[in-house]
C-alpha cells in the first residue's frame, strides 16, 4: 500500500519544524544545569523568624510568577518567598551559582540559608522601582549547603489600586537556579532589551523632541512640529523611570510619583490629537481650548479619586485617550486620503496601534512575553523614525522656501525694473507730447505773426534787395514751421520740392543744372530729416552761386544699401589751397557737415583747383525715417 504524498508546500515547513526542534533539544541540553522555579512558599512575615508563639509563620503554596492582584487582592507587602533546591549533580564545584529573576515589582532582598546576599535598592516608602530590571543574584560557594538550600526572597511592592499600571503592581516571575555562566547570557540580554535600548531611543527622542519643539515654537506655521516635540517629550519623560530606579524627592513619594505618571499620559493624549491635526493642516478651536481642559480635568479626577483608587480611574482615562488618539488618526487618514505618502502615515499609525493592543493585552493578562517587551520598544522608535522624518520634510521645505524668495527676488527686481522702464518711458513720452505741444505753439506763433508779417514786407517793400531777403528769410521760416510741426515728408515730394528750388535758384543764377532722381520712391522721411537736407541743399546751392564761378551743375539723388544719397557737382573754380586749410570755417561747410552729423550721416567735400567741387551726403534711412 502506497503512503500518502505530502503537498509540496508542506514540505519546507516540516523542515523549518524540523530545525526549531533540533534549536529547542540543544537549548534543553544546554540549559540542563539551570533549575527553572515555578512554585513556592509565600508568608506575609519573615519566614525564618519564630512567631510570638514559638511556632514558624505559617505559608502558602503560590505559583510563579505570582501577580498580587490575583493571589492576594489588596496586599499592600511586604511578601516572603521561600524555596528549596539542591545543588545540581552535573555542576562543577568551581562554577559559581547565580538566581535568576526576570522580574519583581517593585524590589527585593535575596537571603540565601539565611544571609543576605543581595539588596536591590530601598525597602521602605517610597520604594526603589526595579519593575523594568531583571535582577542576576550571585550565590557564594560559601553558603550553598550540598544537599537542600534555602532561598528567601523578601518582595515589597504595591497593590493593584495604587498604581496607574498592571506592570507596576506589586509582583515576582518565576525563577531560574543555574550557573552564573549560562545566566548571565540571558540577563544580559533581557536587560538590554529591557532596560539599555529604551534608555537610548527615550534619550534620543528627549533630544530630537526638545529640538523640535524650539523649531515648532520658532516657526509657528509649522505648529505640528512644536505638538510632535513635545509628544516625544512627553514620552521620554513616561520612560523616565528606567532611568531613576529610586524617586527623587522622598516627600512626593510613591502616590505623588503614580499621579504625575498617569497625569502625563493627558498632555501625550493632547500633543498627539494635535499634531495629527495640525499635520493635516487643520486647526479646530473645540481642540485648541477642549484638550488643555481635558487635562485639567484628569488631574482632579485623580485627586479625587485619590491613592486607593488610582487604578480604577486611570484605566477609564486610558480608554478615554485611547478613543481620542485613535478618532484623530482615522479623521487625518480620511482627510489626507488624497495625498500619496498617506499610506505612510498610515502604517506608523497601524504600528502604533498594533503595539498598543498587544500592551492592553499584557496589561490585562499580566503576561509580559517577548513580542510585548518589543511592542513596548516599537512606538518610541517610531516616533524617533517620524521626527527624523519631519525634520527632512521641514528641511526640504524651507530649501524650497529660500529657492522660492530667491525666485521671487529676481522678479519682484524684474518688475520693479519693468516699471521703472515703463516710468521713463511714460515720463518721455509726457515730455515729448509737452514738446510736440510747444513746437506746434512756436509753429502756428511763427506763421501766423513772423510770417504775416514777413509777407507783408515782400509785398509792400519799394526796395528789390529788402524784399528778396523778406522772400529768403519766409521761405526760411516755413522750413522752420515744417520742422517744428513733427508732420513726415514722403522722399518723392521732397525730392520734387529740392529738384523745383535748386534748378530755379541756378538759373535765376545763369547756371545750367541738371538733375537725376529716381520717381516714386515709398519711403518717408521724417520732418528733421527734411529741414536738415533741405538747409544742406540749399548752403551747397548757395556757394555754387556765390563762390565756385560754375557754369554747370548738376545733382544726382538716389538710394543705396539703406542709404539716401545726394551727390552735388560743379565746374566752378574749386577751392584754392590757400582757402583749403579754412574749408570748415568758410562757406558753410561746417554747418552742412554738422548737420549730416545729427542725422547720423556724413557730409564729404571734395574739390580742387580747375575741377570744380564736389559735396556728397548720406544719410541712413533708418535714422531719416524716425520722428523728430
Amino acid at each position: 500500500m502506497r503512503r500518502p504524498m505530502l503537498p509540496l508546500p508542506a514540505r519546507p515547513l516540516i523542515v523549518w519544524l524540523a530545525l526549531l526542534l533540533g534549536l529547542a533539544a540543544a537549548c534543553g541540553a544546554a540549559q540542563a544545569r539551570t533549575l527553572e522555579v515555578h512554585a513556592a512558599q509565600s508568608f506575609t512575615a519573615d519566614p525564618g523568624a519564630p512567631a510570638a508563639d514559638g511556632d514558624s509563620p505559617a505559608g502558602t503554596l503560590v505559583t510563579l510568577p505570582d501577580e498580587w492582584a490575583r493571589s492576594r487582592p489588596g496586599m499592600a507587602g511586604p511578601l516572603w518567598y521561600r524555596v528549596e533546591f539542591s545543588t545540581p549533580d552535573e555542576l562543577d564545584r568551581e562554577d559559581l551559582m547565580a538566581l535568576y529573576i526576570g522580574h519583581v515589582c517593585s524590589n527585593l532582598d535575596v537571603y540565601l540559608n539565611g544571609q543576605l546576599v543581595h539588596s536591590g535598592g530601598r525597602m521602605v516608602e517610597p520604594v526603589a522601582n526595579n519593575c523594568n530590571h531583571p535582577q542576576l543574584v550571585s550565590l557564594p560557594a560559601a553558603l550553598l549547603r550540598g544537599e537542600t538550600n534555602v532561598l528567601d526572597i523578601k518582595v515589597a511592592g504595591y497593590p493593584l489600586e495604587e498604581v496607574g499600571s498592571r506592570q507596576r503592581a506589586g509582583a515576582l516571575s518565576a525563577l531560574s537556579i543555574g550557573p552564573q555562566s549560562e545566566l548571565a547570557t540571558r540577563y544580559s540580554r533581557m536587560t538590554a532589551l529591557q532596560v539599555w535600548a529604551p534608555q537610548s531611543v527615550s534619550a534620543t527622542l528627549a533630544l530630537m523632541g526638545g529640538f523640535m519643539f524650539v523649531l515648532g515654537f520658532i516657526n509657528r506655521r509649522e505648529s505640528h512640529l512644536a505638538y510632535f516635540g513635545a509628544l516625544s517629550v512627553g514620552w521620554a519623560l513616561i520612560d523616565a523611570r528606567l532611568w531613576l530606579r529610586n524617586v527623587p524627592l522622598t516627600t512626593l513619594g510613591h502616590s505623588g510619583a503614580e499621579f504625575l505618571l498617569c497625569a502625563l499620559l493627558g498632555f501625550i493624549a493632547w500633543a498627539a490629537v494635535q499634531f495629527l491635526l495640525r499635520y493635516a493642516r487643520v486647526r479646530y478651536r473645540l481642540a485648541d481650548v477642549g484638550l488643555p481642559v481635558q487635562c485639567a480635568l484628569l488631574a482632579l479626577s485623580l485627586m479625587a479619586a485619590g491613592p486607593a483608587r488610582l487604578n480604577l480611574m486611570a484605566n477609564l482615562w486610558y480608554a478615554v485617550l485611547a478613543l481620542e488618539v485613535a478618532a484623530a488618526a482615522v479623521w487625518h487618514l480620511h482627510h489626507q486620503r488624497a495625498q500619496r505618502a498617506v499610506w505612510l502615515m498610515a502604517s506608523v499609525l497601524a504600528a502604533v496601534a498594533l503595539a498598543g493592543l498587544i500592551e492592553f493585552a499584557s496589561q490585562w493578562t499580566g503576561e509580559r512575553p517577548l513580542p510585548a517587551h518589543i511592542a513596548q520598544l516599537v512606538v518610541p522608535v517610531i516616533f524617533v523614525l517620524v521626527g527624523l522624518r519631519l525634520v527632512q520634510q521641514h528641511g526640504r521645505a524651507l530649501n524650497a522656501a529660500e529657492q522660492d524668495k530667491a525666485l521671487l527676488e529676481q522678479r519682484v527686481r524684474e518688475a520693479t525694473a519693468e516699471i521703472e522702464r515703463n516710468f521713463r518711458q511714460l515720463a518721455e513720452l509726457r515730455v515729448e507730447q509737452v514738446t510736440e505741444r510747444e513746437r506746434k505753439r512756436i509753429a502756428a506763433d511763427l506763421h501766423d505773426d513772423l510770417g504775416a508779417k514777413l509777407l507783408t514786407i515782400v509785398h509792400t517793400s519799394d526796395s528789390e534787395r529788402i524784399s528778396t531777403l523778406a522772400r529768403e528769410a519766409l521761405e526760411e521760416m516755413r522750413l522752420s514751421v515744417r520742422g517744428l510741426t513733427g508732420r513726415p515728408v514722403r522722399l518723392a515730394d521732397a525730392l520734387g520740392d529740392w529738384r523745383a528750388e535748386v534748378v530755379s535758384r541756378l538759373a535765376q543764377a545763369g547756371i545750367d543744372g541738371d538733375w537725376e532722381a529716381p520717381e516714386d520712391l515709398p519711403q518717408t522721411l521724417s520732418a528733421r530729416a527734411y529741414v536738415q537736407t533741405t538747409r544742406i541743399l540749399r548752403e551747397a546751392t548757395s556757394n555754387i552761386i556765390k563762390h565756385s564761378g560754375a557754369s554747370h551743375c548738376s545733382v544726382i539723388a538716389g538710394i543705396s544699401d539703406g542709404d539716401f544719397q545726394l551727390t552735388v557737382q560743379d565746374n566752378g573754380d574749386g577751392i584754392s589751397p590757400e582757402t583749403d586749410g579754412r574749408l570748415d570755417r568758410g562757406h558753410g561747410l561746417a554747418s552742412m557737415k554738422n548737420r549730416a552729423k545729427q542725422l547720423q550721416g556724413q557730409c564729404l567735400v571734395e574739390s580742387g583747383p580747375g575741377y570744380g567741387t564736389v559735396i556728397r551726403l548720406t544719410v541712413p534711412l533708418d535714422r531719416a525715417t524716425l520722428g523728430s
